[in-house]
């Protein structure tokens, strides 16, 4: 199974375009940038596919700028260079988007708890309805038998 979940920052406008003979297939593409594991590692740069209905989504709700978290399967490609040479390139099909708000994906993690815009509901009273409280049942223990003397087996009585 193939599943991939990136948070990362849309760096250029999604592209929507239309392929097969009657321009039926909607196929939206994006670069996102997905920041490195150290503060001292370049961001790294992946291309985002979207086909059809979510392909229409993206170029409908999605920016230059949007942090998101893409669910997806991610995927090889193997391009031709004009210096002349292959180079493999990481892309993924996305299958869900979920935006993020208020995030900032180059601090650390507890810089991003601190900043985030999130912030959880208030617990909610619980209403009071009487309680029937059960009498708690008692264990007792049953009566201990004395340890009974070991058996001795003389091994030439053994039929075998």
């Amino acid at each position: 199974m193939n599943s991939c979940i990136l948070m990362a920052e849309i760096k250029e406008e999604p592209q929507l375009r239309h392929v097969n003979n009657d321009n039926l297939l909607a196929i939206a593409e994006m670069m996102v940038s997905i920041p490195g594991l150290r503060a001292e590692d370049p961001p790294a740069t992946v291309r985002v596919v979207g086909w059809g209905k979510m392909a229409d989504e993206i170029q409908q709700n999605y920016h230059k700028g949007d942090r998101v978290i893409i669910e997806g399967r991610l995927g090889m490609n193997t391009v031709e260079r004009q210096e002349g040479f292959k180079e493999k390139r990481a892309e993924l099909t996305a299958q869900r988007i979920h935006r993020l708000d208020g995030v900032n994906l180059t601090s650390s993690a507890t810089e991003r708890e601190e900043t985030s815009s999130y912030i959880p509901p208030a617990p909610q009273p619980r209403a009071s309805a009487p309680v029937e409280r059960q009498p708690t049942p008692v264990a007792v223990a049953a009566p201990q038998e004395s340890p009974k003397p070991p058996v001795e087996v003389d091994e030439d009585d053994i039929p075998f």
